[in-house]
């Protein structure tokens, strides 16, 4: 394995093939390169997987979509079911039986020696193994939300900056065609001023009571899937359904925040700061475990006038997505979806000299490409913060049912002491963020 500088200088050379970053001097047919096109051992990006059920083998296999230009050698997962398939996946791409399998985090980033980690996990774990994963200067490819808390948030995003590391968040709209269509009219002026948007996301749970307890399966390690959470009884609740508890997540709330309120700030260029007001209110089921909001409905208002609704799609008149309204109109945009007030708006064509945004046609190649290149992903750590800390400030709001003054410089709650504790949740011992 090279030393991570010099393989990193080496795949910045390298990213002419991977990327067509340099002209080169001839067309260089895809035989010469060995393998039928295919990039040779040396040249890959060798990465790990934490977290691998749904979500972490789906991007494995997105990764692995990608002409060879990734291998992944090990996986980690307290599930030895979800592991043992991951393993399979890696093993078939590499043509060897060679993935390890981890099911303890720290191991895995103590053994390993990898260029980037793929992380998939329930939202509780984010602060601890994405501030982990950044301190050892890997490369992080790391699901959405980022954060469960405002002070997780914090704490990942000084590990990321102080290791210089390249961060690509899961927002993978922002590589999809008609979201970064919306974001370069809204961008451009094609509805003028923008003075109101709308963010449309999905109901919640409404819950199944409080299930008997159960034994916990052979194949999971409860303990270490709890890990900084209140210790509980295991009730069948794990690898899905940890959504709709509020140790583990914030619903459809803060899951979807990641996505639609993250394009919502891209294309009212408040990707770097946040509001300065935040009021609300929720709807929570009123028994069983499952205890996230059911229904939501918050504002914001921002230092430059522009203010920002988040409730459930049913409650807006263009349903889901985010919806910016300017002087002129409006522009709505949903997954598989572009409407607008005026459908000539659609029609614009953006000039030469107009404001181009930054474009990405695959999520998991621009993270590849940058990890070589060395520059900003299209959905680094700052702005994917900024989009999950809108809901976390909703969720605070409807929480206290109080009207929150936020300072979006400093990162504080202003004069309510009793809001601002749940700006961080407390992690159950022997856990502990990392002192940055």
């Amino acid at each position: 394995m090279i030393d991570k500088s010099s393989r990193r200088d080496f795949l910045k050379r390298s990213a002419s093939v991977a990327t067509g970053a340099l002209i080169l001097p001839q067309i260089i047919p895809s035989s010469a390169l060995g393998m039928g096109g295919k990039l040779p051992p040396s040249d890959r990006i060798v990465m790990g997987a934490i977290g691998v059920g749904s979500q972490g083998k789906s991007n494995m296999r997105d990764f692995l979509k990608l002409n060879n230009q990734v291998q992944f050698v090990a996986v980690c997962d307290v599930d030895t079911n979800h592991s043992a398939k991951a393993k399979s996946i890696a093993d078939e791409a590499n043509n060897n039986k060679d993935c390890r399998i981890h099911s303890d985090y720290r191991e895995f980033l103590e053994k390993e020696k990898l260029d980037a980690v793929s992380i998939a996990l329930p939202d509780h774990w984010h602060g601890l193994i994405y501030s982990a994963a950044a301190n050892k200067k890997l490369d992080v490819y790391g699901e959405k939300p980022i954060c469960r808390t405002i002070k997780d948030g914090q704490t990942i995003i000084k590990s990321v900056e102080k290791n210089n590391i390249i961060w690509q968040t899961g927002s993978w709209q922002r590589s999809r065609p008609n979201f970064h269509r919306a974001v370069e009219l809204v961008r451009n002026g094609r509805i003028g001023k923008i003075i109101h948007i709308e963010v449309g996301l999905p109901n919640g749970n409404n819950g199944i009571g409080t299930p008997p307890v159960k034994e916990v399966p052979a194949e999971l390690n409860w303990e270490m899937w709890l890990g900084p959470a209140l210790k509980v009884p295991y009730r069948g609740v794990s690898h899905w359904d940890w959504r709709w508890i509020l140790d583990y997540s914030g619903g459809q709330l803060t899951d979807w925040a990641g996505h639609h309120i993250d394009i919502a700030n891209w294309g009212a260029e408040l990707e770097h700061t946040g509001p300065v007001e935040i009021s609300g209110e929720g709807v929570y089921p009123r028994d069983g475990i499952f205890n996230v909001p059911v229904e939501y409905d918050f504002l914001c208002k921002y230092a430059n006038g522009i203010e920002m609704r988040v409730a459930n799609s049913s409650r807006l008149i263009h349903g889901g997505g985010a919806t910016w309204y300017g002087e002129k109109g409006w522009i709505n945009v949903d997954r598989g979806r572009l409407s607008a007030s005026d459908p000539k708006i659609l029609e614009e064509v953006i000039g030469e000299n107009e404001i181009q945004i930054y474009k990405s046609d695959n999520h998991w190649q621009n993270f590849v490409d940058c990890v070589r290149s060395r520059k900003e992903t299209i959905a680094p750590i700052q702005v994917a913060y900024r989009a999950i800390s809108v809901a976390l400030l909703g969720e605070i709001a409807m929480t206290t049912g109080q009207k929150i003054q936020w300072d979006p410089k400093k990162e504080e709650i202003i004069g309510n002491p009793v809001a601002s504790k749940l700006l961080s949740r407390p992690y159950r011992q022997p856990w502990s963020l990392p002192t940055i």
